[in-house]
């Protein structure tokens, strides 16, 4: 195992990247302190957003703007603007007006660069022979990595100015060869660069053949992070937020009710990607843990604190260590004929992969399947239309509800589920359905969507805040 470690930083981080530099970057560390460490950038904040379309909002930018082709000027308006907000982002955090000019220049050749590919891309398929949803993928890739590439060029602007050995490591496949897999990508963006040395900063997008969108779209950069730490064997890989890995959302349930996690596990982690609170992508967590390579959650801005270590280690008692929640939605599927006949479940699992919804959870009887899924209820619109005509004798609804869950590496003999509904009910609420798995890693509280934050405060309190009390009660 190397010396170094292989650390990450988010895009809404990256644009506080001035005040990383006095705390993560350099802070107090000098001579060789200062390496032995490879960062994996993303976007600043937001310009992924502009380069693709709005996470949340769902609003184009450069590539759906392309992407609906009804408008030719508004794909070039919209990529002037992708390269404002790039200058924007970086003349807030530079300081020096000759690295301030370098960074507009990298931006300008990059913008001019994609601008050019895409009239003709555009060009091209204007003919006949060639169809230009066939490219869209790459396209969308294209556009992804200049956002990654822009924020690691600037960093080692800022990096060296400040008399740092830092070196921009450009995995984005820019003008490069494009036939190689992820490994070869960054084995061969690696080779010759001492980590004890010099100070690899390196973009989190990777062009590879694989083609990293296609199926992990915007989580690509954890995916780059962590085949970056398994290939270099890093000591531990770092994942920088600007919070910490809590036992609640702190706006929820208070600054003073949560306590950091400070250690946890892998299975933990999954759980909570599937409650859509990610510490990190379940790939990029599997890919770790085969290299044997721990994780750390930290809060960029306090570099003194270890943080949270996610390794394979049991807990050393049963505990409660989270209490999170999700807006979900029941698509429930009831038919009499369905007692004793195989292949229900089946059918509904195609028609949900085929329109690419996420299930959470489920639960079934001897004539009723209901998947807690989550996804829009337009979505759940076309599913319940296909199992209409695979099931037109059964009863299909949708309705919008939340699921609550408490989450640790061990809860056996806790009794969460029991004490749980007390503590819900105790609040003058109801759980319509709970469930707890035989491997004693969480259970869920099913419930209307109004009643999901008092839920929640109600069982971090039983379950966290008075832990004390509870440990005593067990004993």
């Amino acid at each position: 195992m190397a010396e170094h470690t292989v650390e990450k930083i988010g895009g809404t981080t990256m644009s506080r990247l001035n005040e990383l530099r006095d705390t993560l970057l350099i802070g107090e560390r000098e001579g060789a302190d200062l390496y032995g460490r490879i960062f994996v950038v993303s976007a600043f904040g937001g310009i992924t957003n502009l380069l693709l379309e709005h996470k949340k909002t769902g609003e184009p930018g450069v590539y759906g703007q392309f992407a609906a082709s009804d408008n030719s000027h508004g794909w070039h308006d919209a990529l002037n603007r992708v390269g404002d907000a790039m200058i924007d982002a970086h003349t807030s955090v530079l300081e020096h007006p000759a690295d301030i000019d370098r960074a507009t220049d990298f931006v300008r050749t990059r913008i001019d660069g994609a601008r050019n590919c895409l009239i003709d891309l555009a060009r091209v398929c204007s003919y006949g022979h060639f169809r230009l949803s066939e490219h869209m993928l790459q396209t969308r890739e294209l556009l992804s990595g200049m956002g990654e590439a822009h924020s690691a060029f600037v960093t080692v602007l800022m990096l060296q100015r400040a008399g740092v050995d830092a070196r921009f490591v450009d995995l984005s496949g820019w003008r490069g060869e494009g036939d190689v897999t992820l490994e070869q990508r960054i084995l061969g963006a690696m080779d010759g660069i001492d980590p004890m040395s010099e100070m690899p900063i390196v973009t989190g997008y990777a062009q590879c053949a694989e083609g990293l969108m296609r199926e992990f779209d915007r989580g690509y950069s954890e995916v780059t992070f962590s085949m970056l730490a398994s290939l270099t064997r890093a000591r531990e890989a770092i994942i920088h937020k600007e919070f910490h890995l809590s036992s609640a959302d702190p706006n929820l349930v208070g600054q003073d009710a949560v306590r950091k996690l400070g250690r946890t596990n892998y299975d933990v982690a999954d759980q909570l990607s599937n409650m859509g609170m990610e510490a990190i992508h379940p790939k990029a967590a599997k890919t770790l843990r085969q290299a044997d390579v721990p994780l750390r959650v930290t809060n960029a801005f306090e570099p003194k604190d270890p943080g949270t270590l996610i390794d394979d280690e049991a807990a050393e008692t049963p505990a409660v260590e989270i209490v999170t929640g999700l807006d979900i939605i029941a698509l429930e599927l009831f038919e009499q004929d369905m007692v004793g006949v195989k292949g229900y479940d089946a059918a509904i699992l195609e028609v949900l992969t085929r329109h690419d919804v996420r299930i959470v959870s489920k639960v079934s009887n001897a004539n009723t399947i209901t998947h807690y899924v989550d996804s829009s209820l337009s979505a759940m619109r076309l599913v319940e239309k296909d199992l209409r005509k695979v099931y037109p004798a059964a009863r299909i609804g949708s309705r919008t509800l939340a699921m609550a869950s408490v989450i640790g590496r061990d809860l056996a003999g806790l009794s969460c589920l029991q004490r749980g509904l007390i503590a819900i009910a105790d609040q003058g609420l109801e759980a319509i359905g709970a469930t707890q798995g035989p491997r004693n890693v969480d259970v869920q509280f099913i419930m209307e969507r109004e009643l999901l934050k008092p839920a929640i405060k109600a069982l971090h309190k039983t379950f966290i805040e008075d832990i004390p009390a509870v440990r005593a009660a067990a004993a």
